[in-house]
């Protein structure tokens, strides 16, 4: 009724433990408020600190307070497909249905954040290159990881029985993971028009710590606010399956009934 898989022989380990959607429940019960309180907190504090305490950059001026918004939503839309093709693949392997109802979760945060990267990277473009968009090998790679996203959405919705629809789209996830090394490393393997890593290349960091310190708390912040979300969404998909499980059992009652009456 719960959702909860039958035991599998042979696999009565930690994984299926710990993926029991009601330990899932009271786990991320305890935890989700604690999440988005450090999220909202770190997000207001990085922002702030990026946006109004941070200096000037001597080549962007003031047009590089956009990364602190661009860069950790960037960050968190590459880190959020790979947790939604780790659990797609969780879903297709082990076939257990709370993987699949994360990925479902996932999904929807990631095509928003991915959303937030492109328009926060087409207001830098205008003022930097003159532009608002060009066919760049990073961004047209971006643009692909949020149609990617919808993808998914749209196979996850494109059938009224949800682990009918759950293999597609957990097929469509793990193809376009592809794409995530593409857009870390687009900027090393082609000549593009978008600046190199700055924050994760070896040795030290390319930007002033001064901007470097509110950028790691903003992307701390949205970290928390996005793993807040993924929990806060899978949390709802397991109550809609429950609800799901219970009405298809109530109007199973009146036709059981019904044969046994005939009989």
């Amino acid at each position: 009724m719960d959702g909860t898989p039958a035991p599998i022989p042979g696999r009565g380990n930690a994984l299926h433990r710990f993926a029991n959607p009601g330990r899932f429940m009271r786990f991320s019960g305890a935890v989700l408020p604690w999440l988005a309180l450090a999220g909202l907190s770190l997000s207001v504090i990085g922002l702030g600190w990026g946006l109004v305490l941070a200096p000037r950059d001597w080549q962007q001026g003031d047009t590089v307070r956009i990364m602190f918004i661009h860069v950790p939503a960037a960050w968190m839309a590459m880190g959020g497909y790979v947790g939604l093709a780790i659990a797609s693949f969780v879903g297709l392997v082990w076939r257990h249905p709370l993987a699949d109802i994360s990925a479902r979760g996932i999904a929807p945060i990631g095509a928003v954040f991915t959303a937030i990267c492109l328009i926060t990277g087409s207001l830098w473009g205008k003022p930097m290159w003159g532009t608002w968009w060009v066919w760049d090998a990073r961004l047209t790679s971006v643009l692909v990881l949020f149609f990617l996203y919808l993808g998914h959405i749209a196979l996850s919705n494109a059938f009224d029985d949800i682990e009918r629809a759950a293999r597609p789209a957990a097929i469509l996830a793990l193809i376009g993971a592809v794409n995530v090394p593409i857009i870390k490393f687009s900027v090393d393997w082609w000549n593009t028009l978008h600046q190199p890593a700055s924050v994760t290349r070896i040795g030290a960091p390319g930007i002033h710590v001064d901007i470097l310190q509110p950028l790691l708390v903003t992307a701390m912040g949205f970290l928390f606010v996005f793993a807040a979300l993924a929990l806060l969404r899978t949390r709802a998909g397991i109550l809609e399956r429950r609800a799901r499980a219970l009405m298809a059992a109530r109007a199973a009652e009146p036709a059981a009934a019904a044969a046994t009456v005939t009989a």
